[in-house]
């Protein structure tokens, strides 16, 4: 891969202050106080959080106590989302710090998964990685790596290692040449407006006739209503680790630096808020 270091530090570096406050619908000997926490984009809610889970069970009583989980807003969080993708969906247009409920009872089987542990949570890891490099490369560098190289992989997410995660993983972002990027791109697109909880397709990084395709290509295949139309209001913004990136971006370079550990680009479309402007300023702020 084209080793951008800059890039891939300030993705994996990435953080969301949070202020963490008790639900008004718990029990508690006293009150409690919130708990502030720099939250990493690229890691898992149900990773980060003990220190979170330790703070309120001072306060608690045991008998009070079941699964941690996390609402915001009246949504409850999915832990198996990355949290930049939660806070993108979620808040990216609130003032912060992200304010975060916590729950120890009444678990909203419907809407989230259990993680009763951190193996759970690996798991799933490597599941989304897996599936990446079958996409990828068809599976093959991931099965020739040795089980410790899978454990390094998510030691140094679980542990906050940027060095030790991308001593391996760079092997995952690797291609020939002459094929000019992966077999397919790994990606997921999220909405807020839509009950299907995401999109996901096989899209390859270069058109048949060699060309390297874009984001605004991908969009155009997926989600042409999140391509900007002259002089009409915008109405979406398309949010990678909260920023916008153009749409000349070549898929591939995305793919490739923009990805979050889980080797998935995670694209999250919401609705632009009022006075964003007309797509005609966006697009010459694009093209200038």
């Amino acid at each position: 891969m084209a080793d951008d270091k800059d890039v891939l530090r300030d993705v994996w570096f990435g953080r969301i202050p949070a202020c963490f406050t008790l639900s008004p619908e718990e029990t508690t000997e006293r009150e409690a106080e919130p708990y502030y926490l720099l939250l990493p984009r690229v890691s898992y809610l149900t990773l980060v959080t003990d220190k979170v889970k330790k703070h309120f069970l001072r306060v608690m009583k045991a008998e009070d106590v079941e699964e941690m989980w996390f609402e915001y807003e009246g949504t409850p969080l999915k832990w198996h989302y990355p949290i930049g993708v939660l806070f993108d969906l979620h808040a990216s247009n609130t003032a912060l710090p992200w304010n975060v409920s916590v729950h120890f009872k009444n678990f909203p089987e419907h809407d989230l998964l259990h993680c009763p542990s951190n193996s759970v949570i690996e798991a799933h890891f490597m599941s989304c990685i897996k599936e990446a490099d079958a996409l990828k490369h068809k599976s093959q560098v991931i099965n020739d790596m040795q089980k410790k190289d899978h454990k390094q992989l998510w030691m140094g997410l679980q542990n906050d290692k940027f060095d030790q995660f991308w001593a391996m993983n760079r092997k995952l972002m690797e291609y020939p040449i002459n094929e000019g990027g992966f077999r397919y791109i790994p990606f997921r697109i999220y909405q807020t407006m839509s009950d299907r909880p995401f999109i996901q397709k096989l899209f390859r990084p270069v058109s048949p006739e060699g060309h390297a395709l874009t984001l605004g290509d991908l969009l155009k295949e997926l989600f042409p209503a999140a391509i900007c139309v002259e002089d009409e209001p915008k109405r979406f913004q398309v949010m990678i680790h909260g920023i916008e990136p153009l749409l000349e971006t070549p898929i591939q370079w995305l793919s490739e630096h923009l990805s979050h550990p889980d080797n998935f680009l995670h694209i999250s479309i919401i609705p632009a808020p009022r006075g964003c402007g007309d797509c005609r300023s966006v697009l010459q702020t694009t093209h200038s």
